[in-house]
This record gives structure tokens, sequence and C-alpha cells, in this order.
């Protein structure tokens, strides 16, 4: 009995910040990636990323939106009844959702007009949902939000390799950069990688590439 109260003990005097807990955030990142390992969050990859700029500010919504879903969800996870989880989380995010929306009308309408609908559709994103789910309903608050904040980085890593190639080869540019021009090249851009296809293709490439290393990292 004392060594299963010395667990206890322990667990609940686990730092923020402890080894497992970053995994929380590193995991994502690559291992445990939601885009390119779980294939979650496809649709958006394809649709917000033929520019950096709208993919960046697509990256920093769903993060905030997840991070914050994950941490409420978190703190109320024992007073929500199972029967009506899935509509508690629900407002939680639409909530989350439509200030995020707001913000971004407000102070960069330019890039929430490109964004358009995607933003209302974070609602019922399957990184958020599902991490709600599988995350923040059975564990505390600072896990949980690191737990979104690496899910968020995870899925938003994807967008911004995805965005980079296709603005680079479909436009010659970076952030509205005109990289070939400035350096004194004809480019008149590759149509292909401003289509879903092309997103789709380089999406492939990057699972490809990903899959690649991590199992030569495993047989080594």
């Amino acid at each position: 009995m004392s060594t299963e109260v010395a667990e206890v003990v322990e667990k609940k005097s686990e730092p923020l910040f402890s080894k497992k807990n970053r995994k929380l955030i590193t995991n994502p990142l690559d291992i445990d990636n939601p885009v390119t390992v779980q294939v979650l969050g496809i649709c958006s990859a394809l649709a917000v990323t033929t520019q950096m700029k709208p993919a960046f500010v697509m990256a920093i919504a769903l993060t905030v939106v997840t991070a914050s879903s994950n941490f409420i969800i978190s703190i109320m996870r024992n007073s929500i009844p199972g029967r009506i989880r899935i509509i508690v989380q629900l407002a939680v995010v639409s909530l989350w959702v439509i200030m995020v929306d707001q913000l971004l009308k407000a102070y960069v309408y330019d890039v929430w007009k490109q964004l358009s609908v995607f933003i209302g559709l974070i609602i019922t994103n399957c990184i958020v949902m599902g991490r709600l789910e599988a995350y923040a309903m059975g564990n505390k608050p600072g896990p949980s939000l690191l737990d979104g904040l690496g899910n968020g980085f995870g899925y938003g890593l994807i967008l911004l390799i995805v965005a980079f190639f296709r603005e680079l080869l479909g436009g010659g540019s970076i952030f509205g950069f005109k990289v070939f021009e400035a350096m004194g090249l004809n480019y008149t851009g590759n149509g292909l990688m401003l289509l879903p296809a092309g997103a789709c293709v380089i999406v492939g490439v990057v699972i490809w590439v990903q899959r690649s290393i991590n199992g030569y990292r495993e047989s080594h």
C-alpha cells in the first residue's frame, strides 16, 4: 500500500515540463504528427497552403483553439456527463473558434477572406475533437494544454512545409516576395502546385521522407 501511495504522490507532483510532458510537444512534430502519421487535418492542408501567409495564420488559429479547448475541457472533465460530452466539447471549441475568427477579421482581414470557411470548420476539425476526446477528457489541465500546443505545432509545421513549396514552385515567391525575380530569373510558375493535386503530391512526399527517416532511426 505504501508503494502505491508513493506512486500517486509522485504522479501528482510531476513537474509540468517533465520529460514525459515535453514529449507531448515534441512527438507531434515528428513520430506522432497529426497530419503525416495520424492522417488528420488533410483537407485544410490541401486547401489553405497555396501561400505561406494564410497557412501560417491557419496554423496559429488551430493551435490556439486546440490548446485552449484542451485546457478548458480538462478543467471541466470531472463534471461533464458522459452522454453529452461531445456537445459540451463542441460548445467550448465553437466559443474559441468564434473569438479567433473575429480577431482575424478585425486585424488581418485580407487573410481572413482567403481562409474563408476553413476557420469555421475548425469546430469540427478531427485534430481538435480527437485531442479533446483522447487526451483532455482523461488528463490534468497542464499536460492537456501542452498536448494541444504540440498537436497544433505539428499541424502547423506540415502546413508551412507544404505552403513553402507550393508558393515557391507555383508562384515563385515566399510570403509574397518574388524570389526568382530577385535572383534575376524569369520563372513563370508551375500551375500544378496551385491545384489540390499539387498539394497531394507534396504531402505525399513529406510523408514518404518522414517515414523513411523514422524507419532509418528505428533500424539503428
